[in-house]
């Protein structure tokens, strides 16, 4: 087959032109066989796209020849192959790392939308890889694998959707039910419902109540809003209301872990909210104010953990 070769010379100043033209030697798919000569297959596209490579370099201050031609070994011409194979097998392998994240992180609060966006984003990313992908690396596969199975989960949430009433539920201006003396995921629920729902919600506390017109009843058997799979309730609220916050995501770990007994999340936050909500179950026996009470801490905990990270200084 029939190859483009560039040899080039980059002068060591400045420094951001040498990485500039590395990354857009990557961004085509060349590799370097040698020090400061790099590979593509033959064809119009890579043509063009290294003659403004070299373009750049001689313009950067440094030299750039551009040539046509084979390797008269047959072992060379495979290695080169192989070495493309093997660079395409390096980007293949971080995008399905990538796309295996995303789908484990909408599994903890089944975010749909978050993971409608992290498939289109990843589905780019795939189409740039496969148009520099000249010899059909292996490790493409593996890709294919990841992202169908964020389609098929995608597909499954658009299911789940179209099963649930046409009308939704009207989730402002109603009495929430649950069973008396809340707990972490009751208590954290109430938050939820009051913040991020309706701020004038109001709670009444009946561990037999039934369906009733103007209430929805959560974290009961049988509620509106409750345990679903392995999710605890507050999880179920946040999946099935949308929201989507970097506070509340952390908080649903921690409350699904306390809740379930579980190291799930593992987040390190948990042993300290555990004791906290211990200590309010403690010491406040009224439902009505445990649930106010307990307001204060999950707003203070959402505050915490829904922060930018701080760089060290």
């Amino acid at each position: 087959m029939r190859w483009l070769i560039l040899v080039h010379r980059i002068p060591p100043r400045p420094l951001y032109v040498r990485a500039k033209i590395r990354q857009r030697l990557a961004g085509v798919g060349a590799v370097a066989v040698k020090n400061a000569v790099y590979l593509l297959p033959r064809n119009s596209d890579a043509l063009e796209d290294l003659q403004w490579i070299a373009q750049e370099i001689t313009a950067g201050g440094g030299d750039a020849h551009l040539f046509e031609g084979d390797f008269v070994d047959g072992v060379a011409n495979d290695a080169a192959v192989a070495q493309f194979r093997q660079a395409r097998d390096a980007d293949y392998n971080a995008l399905a790392a990538d796309a295996r994240a995303a789908l484990k992180e909408a599994r903890s609060l089944a975010a749909a939308g978050a993971l409608t966006t992290a498939h289109a984003a990843l589905t780019r990313r795939f189409d740039e890889i496969r148009r520099i992908d000249f010899f059909h690396a292996p490790a493409r596969r593996s890709v294919e694998k990841a992202l169908a199975a964020i389609e098929a989960r995608l597909k499954k949430d658009q299911k789940e959707e179209k099963r649930m009433p046409k009308t939704k539920l009207a989730l402002r201006g109603k009495v929430w039910v649950t069973r008396p003396d809340p707990g972490i995921d009751r208590l954290a629920s109430a938050w939820f419902i009051r913040r991020f729902i309706d701020a004038k919600a109001r709670f009444r506390f009946d561990a037999k109540a039934t369906s009733r017109e103007g209430e929805i009843r959560f974290d009961m058997v049988g509620g509106d809003f409750t345990h679903e799979d392995d999710r605890c309730t507050l999880e179920t609220l946040v999946r099935r209301t949308g929201i989507a916050d970097k506070g509340v995501r952390a908080i649903a770990e921690i409350v699904h872990d306390i809740d379930l007994k579980e190291t799930k999340f593992d987040r390190a936050e948990a042993a300290g909210v555990r004791i906290m909500i211990e200590g309010l179950m403690s010491r406040v026996r009224d439902d009505a104010e445990r649930i106010e009470r307990g307001l204060e801490i999950f707003d203070d905990l959402h505050d915490a953990l829904g922060r930018p990270a701080r760089r060290g200084n």
